[in-house]
């Protein structure tokens, strides 16, 4: 296959593909005129990888996590490491988050958005700077 039909397949854009190869998450093999040809095993990789970006995992999570895959002695305790302390990472934005919601959510509530100029958003932020 070459990029064009791995594209295709994965859904991942070229780009992303040619990055993936730069970093030695693919190394697809190069016929005589230089182009690449993807293989089934390539084609795992890189639906495999695009499953667990979209599940947020770092590129260096997920060069763990292949090489993990590509493991057969692999033990699963070594995967579910990686999983739960993503999970808590995604916990911990999610915490994040709702903290930025709820502090915006008070202040837009404060704001009574007419002609006025005080504004409580602006003197909140303004606060928040002037502590930094």
């Amino acid at each position: 296959m070459n990029i064009g039909d791995i594209s295709d397949a994965t859904g991942l854009p070229s780009k992303t593909i040619r990055y993936y190869e730069d970093i030695g998450l693919v190394i697809p093999k190069r016929a005589s005129n230089g182009y690449r040809q993807f293989t089934e095993s390539d084609l795992h990789h890189l639906r495999f990888l695009a499953r667990a970006r979209r599940l947020g995992f770092s590129i260096d999570s997920c060069r763990q996590l292949l090489s993990l895959y590509d493991k057969d002695d692999r033990e699963s305790a070594e995967v579910r490491k990686l999983a739960v302390s993503h999970m808590q990472e995604i916990e911990r934005k999610i915490a994040e988050l709702n903290g930025m919601h709820e502090t915006l959510a008070a202040l837009v509530n404060a704001c009574a958005g007419d002609h006025r100029p005080d504004c409580p958003i602006l003197n909140d932020l303004a606060g928040a700077e002037a502590q930094n």
